[in-house]
């Protein structure tokens, strides 16, 4: 019996990477899935994946920048499956690698619409449906640019902080009511973002990567599967009396 067996659980930004490797860790651990994101070819791809190994799950396409489609994607699921218990609030955005007084309003504004504003509007429409069911847990996607700084990064960075914060104050608004909410903080993980990211800083995927492994005391880059495994953890009852934390998975990259 799986950690999370019998659960509903959404993750946003489930066609790929992170996301996906969380919403399939979901289902192993016997939860019932809504995969969502604005890529509709990946995500149904992953509620394929996760079907054909026996599960249970629905896509549903969501803009979570967009206040009625996240409405939209809450009440789908509640109609769906009768109730939320696990959210993963896991789509989010890099940027364009830049000088702080390179960064164009328009990058700035887009970053934060899908990285802050959109975790804001998932949190509040999950925690309301929490509220009347009586409870349940969301970890949000920060990163190591949610505890530090990036140089070149500063929307990004910016848009990661805030995540944190939100994260402990929706934690200690809502303590009493049975909702934990925590953040989790990749460093170098082998996704597409990362590729980007390594294109943009040196022109070529593999140099970065072997950079990127170098920057990390474990002397490599982690895999999606080894932050999805801490997400399901911190929605399961193991993680009982963890909330507002902000837990990296790194390598020990911020330990340095």
């Amino acid at each position: 019996m799986g950690i999370v067996s019998g659960k509903i659980a959404l993750v946003t930004g489930g066609a790929a990477g992170i996301g996906r490797a969380t919403a399939l860790k979901f289902a192993a651990e016997g939860a019932k899935l809504v995969v969502s994101d604005v890529m509709v070819e990946g995500g149904e791809e992953t509620a394929d994946m996760i079907r054909a190994s026996g599960g249970e799950a629905v896509f549903i396409r969501a803009d979570i920048s967009k206040s009625t489609d996240v409405a939209a994607l809450i009440a789908q699921t509640v109609a769906k499956f009768g109730r939320l218990d696990c959210a993963c609030n896991n789509a989010g955005i890099e940027g364009t690698i830049a000088p702080f007084v390179d960064q164009t309003e328009e990058d700035f504004d887009k970053i934060i619409a899908v990285n802050l504003r959109g975790v804001f509007l998932c949190l509040k429409a999950e925690i309301t449906q929490m509220l009347a069911q009586g409870g349940g847990t969301i970890v949000n996607l920060s990163s190591v640019a949610g505890l530090i700084g990036f140089s070149g990064l500063s929307p990004y960075v910016a848009s990661k902080h805030a995540v944190n914060g939100l994260t402990k104050n929706a934690a200690l608004e809502y303590a009493k009511q049975g909702i934990r909410v925590n953040s989790v903080c990749p460093g170098g993980i082998d996704t597409r973002m990362l590729d980007s990211l390594a294109k943009q800083a040196t022109g070529s995927t593999m140099t970065s990567r072997q950079m990127m492994d170098g920057l990390h005391p474990m002397g490599r880059i982690g895999a999606p599967d080894e932050v999805a495994n801490l997400i399901v953890w911190l929605c399961s009852d193991n993680a009982s009396f963890i909330t507002g934390a902000h837990v990296p998975v790194d390598g020990g990259f911020v330990a340095q």
